[in-house]
């Protein structure tokens, strides 16, 4: 399985959120932080907006924050709802032309490792990956000054 740096950005985004949690932050501060494009977090966030992970502010004071709590957003759901594509081979896909299909063993093999991957993602929270002992380190790597 390969997480795309799409949902990549989605979870750094929400880890970044989590531990700015009394405040507002900008898309440029996370983009700073983690030294990414700005532009690839703008259809990020969008995203994550639209989907109900985060709230955004607009305007002079403006920013985005979590709508959830961290032990609210499993990562599992987030993978499934941020990747465009869970298709592991072409036999996934419904515009499969895989001439061995009807009688390959890979399909069933693929499809059960996809499904213990996300099982595991599933078991996880946000919480998860913030674990106290890791905060004020995780806040020093991304600039960020105080953590909530």
């Amino acid at each position: 399985m390969h997480i795309t740096r799409y949902t990549d950005y989605s979870l750094r985004v929400l880890l970044f959120l989590a531990l700015e949690k009394d405040r507002l932050s900008t898309i440029q501060e996370i983009s700073d932080s983690y030294n990414i494009s700005s532009n690839h977090l703008m259809k990020v966030v969008h995203a994550l907006n639209k989907k109900g992970y985060i709230e955004t502010v607009r305007g002079k004071n403006g920013g985005m924050r979590l709508r959830m709590d961290p032990e609210d957003i499993r990562i599992g759901v987030l993978v499934r709802e941020m990747e465009p594509d869970m298709s592991l081979v072409e036999c996934f896909s419904p515009d499969n032309k895989c001439v061995i299909t009807p009688v390959c063993g890979l399909k069933a093999v693929l499809g059960e490792a996809l499904k213990n991957f996300l099982a595991t993602l599933d078991k996880y929270t946000l919480a998860d990956m913030l674990p106290q002992e890791y905060k004020p380190q995780l806040a020093r790597l991304l600039k960020i000054t105080e953590v909530s």
